[in-house]
């Protein structure tokens, strides 16, 4: 089996995941996905992601085209966006429980858990898939 064969599956989420990425912040500035009732440092603590987000969502789509292409260095920008993942997804839960966010709403608890626990898994499962 191809090396595009055989992590296609990982390829894909790791494609679908940038446009993911993208879109949170589009739709953040656009129609405003923040929480209510925030506490004063998160709109400074969140105006610092857009710029490295849209780095880690550029090159995570690459890796994923070329990983599917089995073309270029796939396998080890692929690895550093699963470093980039986990400290994102870590670094966003350690905010987070902090500063209460995750005490703002139910909706608010679950989708912000689930975006921090998908970059935290996601990026371990990449590590584990292509770390050989």
């Amino acid at each position: 089996m191809t090396e595009g064969k055989k992590f296609i599956s990982l390829a894909i989420l790791q494609i679908i995941t940038s446009l993911g990425l993208i879109l949170f912040w589009i739709g953040f500035f656009t129609i405003g996905l923040a929480p209510a009732n925030t506490p004063e440092c998160y709109f400074a603590y969140e105006h610092s992601f857009p710029l490295p987000d849209i780095i880690l969502a550029g090159a995570m789509l690459a890796a994923g085209l070329m990983l599917l292409k089995e073309k270029g260095p796939g396998r080890a920008l692929s690895l550093v966006c699963a470093g980039s993942l986990i400290f994102l997804g870590v670094l966003d839960f350690s905010f987070n429980i902090q500063n209460g966010v995750y005490a703002v709403s139910i909706g608010d608890m679950i989708s912000n858990g689930f975006i921090n626990l998908w970059c935290v898994v996601f990026g371990v499962l990449i590590f584990l898939k292509l770390k050989d």
